[in-house]
């Protein structure tokens, strides 16, 4: 048997993926301890066996998660979501004691991939974007990552019901945790009042998408493709430089104003989990006006990724996994923060200005040593919904947690 190993849970997905996770840990012979924070960590690890509560206050839990690391033993800590405040203490106390730290997040690859990374992803992920350190990482064969049907789907109604769960049980249990905020920048009814106005115009949104996606591969006018993001994520948060997701967007359209050649057009593809809270549907055709763009822009919600990228001059994004998809399928991508995607030779690492008329190519060979190197080091292949995605999910994570060693390009 492998070494035996002590695993500390934090908070882990709003589903029950975690608990399992840690119970196949404790078959295969290791340790499991829990830490709870808040109610979620109680409703979703429903086991009291090794589990422990911190109930203080946040600049004191550093040093308290740091001397509970050091005096239980601790070999890996593990999270959801890197860039929760607790979460980044957690990961600095891991580094302080010797502790090895991984996240867990949905897949950069889609569909059917989970994220499994030593300590952080986007801004403060380790993985190296050095090409040739890349193509070293490459396992080579003929294997496409992204390729083939989605086996693992969920619906729409299960990310909804986790998000239920995640504030109802946070909620029924503040006495126990009076400290622990959710990090959160709208309340739970402004998210649904704003989600069931969206949904109430989807089928109508729908159409509309698909209409404006025909017309731009029927016309043969040049077109780029901007792929929207939640703007309260953490990819944008923490890995950008924009204290406003709206400021990008108006950088992206002043640029075009300024720089794209007088036929481009440019669809604004809005992202399927964004319920319209910023008001970006009302602010967006402002904008346009603004930098003199009227009929020169589409803002769509819907529409099909892969034709509308196949058919685009190339894509621009924030950071958005969108990069990935137009990377593998050799369209150019210009992103405008942090990605583990903007590497030389996959993306354009000169200005947007330059990008409308020259954008860098994609060197083919580079993506697919990329998104092999991407699978086999920090992906599993699984979803934190669906059944038997789980149990794929974690027999594979079980796996590399107990007979992987660490990541030399993460040490």
């Amino acid at each position: 048997m492998a070494e035996r190993k002590t695993f500390l849970f934090l908070q882990g997905h709003h589903t029950f993926f975690w608990v399992r996770l840690g119970d196949a840990l404790r078959a295969a012979g290791h340790r499991v301890l829990k830490v709870r924070v808040s109610g979620q960590d109680v409703f979703y690890w429903p086991r009291w066996r090794d589990a422990t509560s911190y109930r203080g206050s946040k600049a004191r839990w550093k040093g308290w998660i740091e001397d509970y690391m050091r005096r239980e033993g601790v070999t890996d800590v593990l999270y959801y979501a890197d860039r929760q405040p607790w979460n980044v203490d957690a990961l600095a106390a891991a580094k302080d004691a010797g502790v090895r730290a991984w996240t867990m997040e949905f897949g950069y690859l889609r569909p059917d991939w989970l994220t499994l990374e030593p300590e952080a992803m986007g801004r403060f992920s380790r993985f190296p974007k050095d090409p040739d350190a890349i193509r070293a990482l490459d396992p080579g064969g003929d294997w496409d990552p992204m390729g083939g049907e989605n086996v693992y789907p969920s619906a729409f109604w299960e990310d909804a019901q986790a998000d239920i769960g995640m504030y109802f049980s946070t909620v029924s249990f503040w006495a126990f945790y009076p400290h622990y905020r959710m990090d959160i920048v709208f309340d739970m009814f402004t998210g649904y009042y704003h989600w069931i106005k969206t949904l109430l115009k989807e089928k109508r949104e729908t159409a509309h998408a698909l209409a404006v996606q025909e017309e731009r591969l029927s016309s043969g006018e040049p077109y780029n493709l901007l792929a929207m993001q939640v703007p309260h994520d953490y990819q944008i948060r923490c890995s950008s430089d924009y204290e406003e997701y709206g400021d990008m967007m108006r950088e992206v359209l002043a640029s075009m104003a300024r720089a794209a050649p007088a036929d481009r057009r440019l669809v604004m593809k809005m992202h399927p989990l964004d319920q319209g809270y910023k008001g970006y549907r009302e602010l967006i055709p402002k904008w346009v006006r603004e930098f003199g763009l009227e009929g020169r822009v589409d803002l769509i919600r819907g529409g099909e990724l892969g034709q509308l990228l196949d058919g685009s001059e190339g894509a621009i994004m924030a950071n958005s996994t969108v990069g990935l998809h137009a990377i593998r399928q050799g369209v150019p991508v210009k992103a405008m923060a942090d990605a583990i995607y903007d590497v030389p030779g996959l993306t354009h690492q000169g200005d947007l200005d330059g990008f409308w008329e020259a954008p860098a190519p994609v060197d083919r060979d580079l993506a697919r040593s990329f998104l092999r190197a991407v699978a086999s080091e920090i992906q599993v292949k699984g979803s934190f919904f669906n059944r038997k995605g789980q149990e794929h999910a974690i027999g594979e994570v079980v796996e590399r947690l107990t007979k992987r060693p660490y990541p030399a390009w993460a040490t």
